[in-house]
Order: C-alpha cells, then structure tokens, then sequence
C-alpha cells in the first residue's frame, strides 16, 4: 500500500492525472485490447478530470480504445437530470474527451428490474477483462462508492439504501431540499472494486482527516469500507496535506519519505 502526500488539492489531483495517464500509454491500448478504468464521481475528481482533458486536447491522450466503468448511480433520478452521474460523468469529462460513448458504462438507476441491472453491469466488467485500475474517492465516514458503513467487504453490485450522513451531504445539490435527495442508489460493491487490479483513493482535505486516518492506521473494518484496500496488492492513497491532520507523524513521515 502507498500512501502519496501532496501539498494540496490541485497536486493530489494533478498526480493522479499523471498516474492515469501513464497507465494507460504504458498499457499501449488498441483494437481489441482496451484500458478498462473504473471512475468516480463527486467533488474530489473533478481537478484529475480537467487534467486528463487537458492531456488529451494537448494531444498527449486518447481514450478511444479505454472502457470505463462507473461506481455507481442514483435510482429514479432521470438521466438527464443535472445532478444524475450520467450528466456529471458527461458534462465534467467524457464529452470532452475521444470516448466511444458505447465504451462508457454507468449503472442506470431507471432499470426496470434493479437487481438485473446490477448483474448484468458485473458481466461487463467481466466481459471486458476485469478493471484494470479503479479510481474511487471516500466519504468523511470512509464509504467507497455507495458503500455505507456496514457494508459486506465481499459486496458486489447491488441495490443500497443510502446513510443519512450521505442524504445530508448530498442535498447541496439539491438545493438543500433533502426531499428532492434520492434516498436509494446503485453501486459496485466493494469486492467488486477488491477485484480490479490496482486501486487509487483520491482524499483530500482536511473533512476527510478522520476517514483516511481510519483507512490506513487502524484494521479493516466493515464500518469503514475504504479500510478494505489496505488488504489489496496494489493500493495507491493519493491525498493532500489537510486530509494527514489525523495521522501521527511517524506515519506521515514514513510514507514521505
């Protein structure tokens, strides 16, 4: 397991950028041998995802032969609802970039039956090789995707009741209106992303101080589902100085160094 400590948010997610960006040159994608990524969504990637455009429009980048697959959707929310992951997926990173929009998956949360949904999302991933490296950011009580305390940490994607820490995090989108906040989403589980082969959790700030502390110094525990990864072969932390505020200096200093 790394641990990358970056002096703020903009270098966090320059690094992961670049991090991204090598892996797929290094992959040397093409006709019938894709780049499978998993993606987030939230606040925290979105300065990786302007630097992934930014290394695209340079030239530097393409995703035509790169398959992407999303950690999870709100349910009930129409498609082309701003605060859908469909629109924020689109209107921050795929139409800015050389994407085969049939290569960019999402779960939808409009299915007719959920739970198929959810199966048939795990069959593409399979179908594609598995994921080659999966992105993720966390929730200040350390959920990954929509992996809620108490999750199973052999979880797989599926249907999940949304925490009211999260409902409340999420209704400045909605205009602080918790009744317009969707209370239920999709999400891979977090065996799902066990499964990929490498990992990278953006955390930054200083709200999150608490979530990474629990991620990488204490056990793995069900309550804190990011802590999974400290048991994944391939785990990268990427964070900012304010989210280090609750790891002892030794650890800091280790990992610095």
């Amino acid at each position: 397991m790394r641990l990358v400590i970056l002096e703020d948010y903009d270098q966090a997610s320059e690094w992961a950028a670049k991090y991204i960006c090598n892996r797929i040159i290094q992959f040397k994608p093409s006709q019938g041998r894709y780049f499978t990524l998993g993606l987030p969504t939230g606040n925290t990637p979105l300065g990786c995802y302007r630097k992934l455009i930014e290394y695209h429009r340079n030239g530097d980048l393409s995703f035509k032969y790169v398959k992407t697959f999303n950690m999870d959707e709100y349910v009930g929310l129409p498609r082309n609802h701003p605060e859908s992951y469909h629109s924020y997926m689109w209107n921050n990173f795929f139409k800015h970039i050389d994407i085969d929009p049939n290569n960019a998956h999402i779960l939808d949360g409009n299915a007719p039956d959920l739970q198929a949904e959810c199966d048939a999302f795990e069959k593409k991933i399979e179908a594609a090789g598995g994921i080659d490296l999966f992105v993720g950011g966390i929730g200040p009580d350390g959920h990954i995707a929509f992996n809620e305390p108490g999750s199973s940490l052999s979880s797989r994607t599926r249907l999940k009741t949304l925490a009211m820490d999260t409902i409340l995090a999420n209704a400045k989108y909605f205009d602080g209106d918790l009744s317009k906040v969707p209370t239920m989403a999709l999400t891979v589980g977090v065996g799902t992303v066990m499964d990929a082969r490498e990992v990278m959790i953006l955390i930054t700030g200083a709200h999150k101080a608490f979530a990474l502390y629990k991620a990488i110094e204490e056990g793995v525990n069900h309550m804190w589902t990011v802590s999974a990864f400290q048991q994944h072969p391939r785990t990268i932390f990427v964070c900012d100085e304010d989210a280090t505020l609750e790891l002892r200096v030794k650890t800091v200093k280790y990992f610095k160094g």
